[in-house]
């Protein structure tokens, strides 16, 4: 059986160790000659160092819980934390769970015997900094984001897709790709480059042929104060006219409510989580990841 088919069949077994599918990976990276998608697969391997290149199906939107104490021996246990008191910012921080550990800490944790949720702490800083503003007279003892179950196995689902579609699309360019004596580059690079955007990222953009630390940024054409321009950019990303109009209504809300303290008023923060929240999704052009940025600098 060649390379590509053993991949492709440990793909769909959902009994095979995702681990050992990725170091299948790691002999077809060397077989394909690809930096990028040789790094892809050591991150999940290994772990990735920061959030920044993260894809965006490790960017979970999470809840959070925590317990307080008030007056007279008042308590609250388990209590829901809304975001919009708190600074832009450390909202963004505390809304979102960057996934970096490498997969096999998480295929651990879904075979464990503890069903329930997993849960990720505050930083005690932020805690103390934040925790009188959540609830009037009250103050924040601890916090926790909580991220559900099945996101986590949606993210070990999510490197064993991309793994199969990325296997069949290089054997539809060449199916002996997976034989070819190493670093020898069966498939051309800007060809293997472009599945590799498209299946792992899920877009499409213009990369060195197997460059190392090669980026590109989507050139953002808006002029200041004009939101016409905007929303043809927002709308060439792949936001609905329905979003563009929510943001037109975000803006003037927040405007009327005098310019913002730190960065957006509280309606256009929360018009961006929202369509974070849409990317990471899928229903973008872009990732979660480069969607937050790209919004931020356009608006």
């Amino acid at each position: 059986m060649s390379l590509l088919h053993d991949i492709q069949k440990d793909a769909v077994d959902a009994s095979t160790d995702v681990s050992t599918l990725l170091r299948k990976c790691v002999v077809l990276s060397a077989r394909l000659g690809n930096d990028e998608f040789e790094a892809w697969v050591n991150h999940e391997l290994n772990g990735y160092p920061d959030e920044h290149n993260l894809p965006s199906y490790r960017i979970l939107d999470t809840q959070s819980l925590g317990h307080f104490s008030g007056r007279w021996g008042s308590v609250m246990e388990n209590a829901p934390m809304s975001m919009r008191c708190l600074p832009q910012k450390i909202r963004e921080a505390m809304s979102h769970s960057y996934l970096l550990d490498p997969i096999s800490s998480y295929v651990d944790l879904l075979q464990g015997t503890d069903r329930s949720n997993a849960q990720e702490p505050w930083p005690p800083d932020v805690t103390a900094i934040v925790g009188s503003k959540i609830y009037q007279h009250m103050n924040c003892l601890s916090a926790w984001k909580v991220i559900p179950r099945n996101a986590i196995a949606g993210v070990v689902d999510a490197v064993r897709n991309r793994i199969l579609d990325f296997a069949l699309r290089i054997e539809a360019e060449d199916p002996d790709a997976g034989e070819a004596p190493l670093d020898s580059s069966p498939v051309p690079q800007e060809k293997v480059s472009q599945v590799f955007h498209t299946v792992i990222h899920g877009n499409v953009q213009n990369v060195a042929a197997g460059g190392r630390g090669f980026s590109q940024i989507a050139e953002i054409n808006v002029t200041a104060g004009d939101f016409n321009t905007l929303a043809k950019y927002l709308e060439s990303l792949g936001v609905s006219k329905e979003d563009v109009h929510d943001l037109e209504e975000s803006t003037q809300a927040d405007s009327a409510n005098g310019p913002p303290i730190d960065g957006f008023g509280s309606r256009v923060s929360d018009w961006i989580g929202n369509m974070v929240a849409k990317a990471a999704s899928g229903v973008w052009k872009v990732g979660a990841a480069a969607a937050a940025d790209l919004l931020t600098t356009a608006i």
